[in-house]
C-alpha cells in the first residue's frame, strides 16, 4: 500500500502520535530500525516509540507471529482516548453549589470566602466542594445561577498604564520614613486612610474610610463635605472613644495628599500616633482602603450622594465588609480578628 511509504515525521513536543507517525513506524520496522532511531526521525523520546509498539502489536498467523500494525496503533489510541475529556462535579455536589449561590446573593461574600470558609468550619469535607477555580470556571460556562454580571471585580479590572505625575505638595512625612515592620502587617495599630466623596456638589456629605492593615477592620465615618477640619474633628472623637488606649490601637496613619488631610499631622502633637503620607498620585501605596473603597461603591455608586444615605445603611455596609471571609485572614473576618487584638490590649493594660 502506498500510504505505508509516508514520510510525514514533523512531531512538536507534548504532541500525540499520529497515524502517519504510526504508518512510518511500521515502516521503519520492517526496515529493521531500531526504537531509538526511529524516535530520532521522528522526534520523539524513545519510549514513546517502544509504548507505541506495545499497544499496537497484534498475532497474525494463528497467533504464530507478533508484529505491529498501524491501524491496530491508532484503535488503540482511539479507544483510549474516549473517556479522556473534561468531567464537571457540578451535580455530584449540588449541596455545596446552593451553599455558594445562598452565601453569594444573600450575604454577598466571594466564591472564595465560600470555599474556605465551608472548609474552616467544617460544614463540607474536601471531597464535597469544588476548588474557587473551578467555581469561576463553572461561572464563566454558566453552570451556575451565578454570572460573570454578578462580579463586580472580574469586569471593572482592566491594567493601566503607570503614570508618574509631579508638583504634588508634601503634607507631612513621607511613606519612605515609615518602618519597614508597617509593610508586613505583622503588628496590630497601623491604619490607611482614605476620603470618599459621592456626587461632586461641595454640600454633600463625604466618608472618612479607614482600614487597619493586619485584621483589615474597616471603618466608614460620615463628615461634612472635603474640609480638614471635619475631617480632623472625625478623628478626634475617635479618639475619644479609645482614651488611654489611643496610642495601642492607632500607632500610624498613612493617607495621601488630599486636601482633606492637611491637618491631619496635627495629631502628632496630640498623641504618639505618627502620620505618613504617600507619594502623589501613588494610591496604590495604600491599596487596602483603596481596594475596600471599591468594595462600598457596590452600594454606593459614584454620583450618588451620600447624603442620600442614612446612618443606618452606612453602618450596614460597614457591618457587611467587616463580616466578610478573607482568604488572606484564614478565612476568618476582620471583627473576629480586631475584637481580639483589642481583648489583648485591654488584658494588658489591666
Amino acid at each position: 500500500m502506498d500510504h505505508l511509504h509516508s514520510t510525514t515525521t514533523e512531531h512538536r513536543k507534548g504532541q500525540h502520535l499520529t497515524f502517519e507517525h504510526r504508518v512510518l513506524i511500521q515502516t521503519r520496522i520492517k526496515d529493521g530500525w531500531s526504537p531509538n532511531r526511529i524516535a530520532r526521525e521522528i522526534g520523539c523520546a524513545p519510549n514513546t516509540v517502544r509504548n507505541e509498539i506495545k499497544r499496537g502489536t497484534v498475532a497474525l498467523y494463528k497467533g504464530n507471529i507478533l508484529r505491529y500494525k498501524a491501524t491496530a496503533g491508532q484503535d488503540a489510541y482511539e479507544r483510549n482516548r474516549q473517556p479522556c475529556c473534561r468531567h464537571y462535579d457540578l451535580l455530584e455536589k449540588t449541596d455545596f453549589i446552593a451553599f455558594v449561590e445562598q452565601k453569594f446573593f444573600e450575604e454577598g461574600w466571594s466564591l472564595d470566602a465560600c470555599v474556605g470558609r465551608a472548609l474552616e468550619e467544617g460544614l463540607f469535607t474536601r471531597s464535597q466542594i469544588v476548588c474557587t477555580k473551578t467555581l469561576y470556571g463553572y461561572t464563566a460556562l454558566g453552570l451556575l445561577g451565578i454570572k460573570n454580571i454578578d462580579l463586580p471585580e472580574k469586569l471593572r479590572r482592566s491594567p493601566k498604564k503607570a503614570q508618574n505625575r509631579e508638583n504634588k505638595r508634601i503634607l507631612g512625612r513621607s511613606i519612605e520614613e515609615r518602618p519597614a515592620s508597617v509593610n508586613n502587617r505583622s503588628e496590630f495599630g497601623h491604619w490607611e486612610a482614605d476620603l470618599v466623596i459621592g456626587s461632586k456638589s461641595d454640600d454633600d456629605d463625604a466618608l472618612l474610610t479607614m482600614i487597619e492593615r493586619m485584621t483589615r477592620e474597616y471603618w466608614m465615618i460620615r463628615v461634612p463635605g472635603r474640609d480638614p477640619n471635619g475631617v480632623m474633628a472625625a478623628l478626634l472623637a475617635v479618639r475619644s472613644q479609645y482614651e488611654e488606649h489611643w496610642d495601642d490601637v492607632f500607632k500610624t496613619i498613612t493617607t495621601d495628599n488630599g486636601s482633606e488631610f492637611a491637618t491631619l499631622s496635627d495629631l502628632e502633637g496630640l498623641s504618639k500616633t505618627l502620620v505618613y503620607f504617600a507619594h502623589p498620585y501613588t494610591s496604590c501605596e495604600k491599596g487596602s482602603v483603596e481596594r475596600h473603597n471599591g468594595l462600598i461603591r457596590r452600594f454606593i455608586p459614584k454620583g450618588k450622594r451620600i447624603d442620600s444615605y442614612s446612618d443606618e445603611q452606612i453602618a450596614q455596609i460597614e457591618i457587611w465588609c467587616n463580616g466578610l471571609p478573607r482568604k488572606s485572614l484564614g478565612y476568618r473576618t476582620p471583627d473576629e480578628l480586631f475584637e481580639d487584638q483589642l481583648d489583648r490590649i485591654y488584658s494588658c493594660a489591666a
